[in-house]
This record gives C-alpha cells, structure tokens and sequence, in this order.
C-alpha cells in the first residue's frame, strides 16, 4: 500500500492543476489578509473558498484523477493484491495530495495571521472537506462506468451539498415557519457536511448572528463540547461511509 500511496502522491503533487490550486489558495489567502487589518473579517472573506472552492476542486479533480487512472488501477488489479488496499491506496493517496495543497495554500496563511483556535477550527474543516468531497467522488466514480455521467454526478452532488440543499431547506423553513422546527435544523444541518462546517466556523468567529433566528440553538448545541465532538464525528463520518461503499463496490466491480 506505501508504494502505491507514495507513486500515486507524487503523481498528483506534479500535476499543473493541484499545483495551480495551491497557488490560488495561497493569493486568494494573503490578499485577503493584507486588505484587511481585522484577521477575523479576512477569515469570514475566506469562509467561501473553504465552503465552496475546495469542495469542488476536490470532488471533480479526484473523479477525473479516477478515470484516467483506469489503466494503472487494472494493472494493479491483475497482480497478486487485494482490491480493497489498492482501492485505499489510490483515495489515501488523493486525499493527503489535496490536503497538502490546501494546507499550503491556505491553512499556513491562515494559522501564520492567527494562530488561535479559530484559525486552527477553520484549516481543521478544509481538510475534513477536502477528504469529504475525495470520498463521494471515489464513490460516484466507481458506481458509474462512464466518465462524462462520472463528472456529471459528480458536478450534481457539489450542487447539491453547497447551493441546493440550503434551498431545500429554507423552502421547508417558510414552510413550517409557524411551528417550532429550530432543534430539527440541528439535526438537518448533520446531513449536509458544508453547512456543518459553516455553523462550526462561525460559530468560532462569534458571529452567531449571521445565521438569522436559529443562531441562539446552533450556539447552544454546537457551542458545548459534547455537541463539538458529535459533529466533528459527523463529519468522520461522512468520511467513513462514502468510502465503505466505494470499496464495496469497487471490490465486486467487472474492471
């Protein structure tokens, strides 16, 4: 599995892409925090590249990663070694090059303007995103053959987790607004690992309020340590499951 993980890293980090990526991160980082004087309004500025940007460079640069690794997986395949630990060793191997990339790109700036447990809060929930978004593009890859509809689930899922689903929910809100619905939010909140995060973030940057009526619930469930724990192992979680499958899939599927 190292040697596989190691090749499969080293492939990654030399592509122009994830190289381009860090850069990105790294200019978008430092021009936000050398506009503002304020290390807490440029983190709030950088809240939509850690929710929005990440996830979709993770989830639709790991599918077509994927495919195009068809060939190497099946040599893989075709000697004496497990499916599962091949399948590991790619997703390891996808998962620690993205995460480097943002960690360089983003989480370094982040933690050398301000190292407190804001800072740290905010480059933790990039990386859990970043394996997040690698995990459920492992799996929609490996549940469709084609690459075109790959890319496209894969494109759908992002859309659904960053823009769709708070349009859903604030639908059902309106909807129900006459009745007590803001402990269920809690729990809804749980099914969608990017507004997790965000309730997580700004709730570290004390700005409760930009969450409109429910701030005062979110703070009381996501503010004591036991509801911390719970919802980082939420997001565990979105890790584990998405993965569970994929080796599943991966270790019954017609290569």
């Amino acid at each position: 599995m190292k040697k596989i993980i190691k090749y499969v890293i080293l492939d990654i980090l030399k592509n122009r892409i994830v190289i381009g990526y860090a850069l990105l991160l790294l200019a978008m980082s430092l021009s936000v925090f050398n506009l503002e004087t304020d290390t807490s309004k440029g983190m709030l500025s950088l809240l939509n590249v850690i929710l929005i940007i990440v996830p979709l460079v993770s989830i639709i640069f790991s599918t077509i990663y994927i495919y195009n690794s068809t060939e190497f997986i099946e040599l893989l395949v075709s000697q004496p070694l497990r499916r599962k630990h091949i399948w590991l060793s790619v997703v390891t191997g996808l998962s620690l090059s993205l995460s480097l990339a943002f960690i360089a790109g983003c989480a370094l700036p982040i933690l050398l303007y301000d190292g407190s447990a804001t800072g740290l809060m905010i480059s933790f929930m990039g990386v859990l995103l970043t394996l997040i978004f690698v995990a459920i593009a492992a799996l929609a890859a490996v549940y469709t053959r084609d690459k075109a509809k790959g890319i496209g689930l894969s494109i759908l899922l992002w859309l659904f987790f960053t823009l769709l689903y708070d349009g859903l929910v604030m639908f059902l809100l309106f909807q129900f607004m006459d009745y007590p619905v803001e402990k269920g939010l809690v729990a809804v909140s749980m099914l969608n690992p990017v507004d997790l995060s965000r309730i997580m973030i700004l709730l570290k940057l004390d700005i409760s309020a930009l969450m409109g009526v429910t701030s005062a619930v979110f703070k009381s469930f996501f503010g004591q340590s036991w509801g911390m724990i719970l919802s980082i192992s939420v997001m565990f979680l979105w890790i584990a499951i998405p993965l569970a499958f994929s080796v599943k899939k991966f270790k019954t599927k017609n290569l």
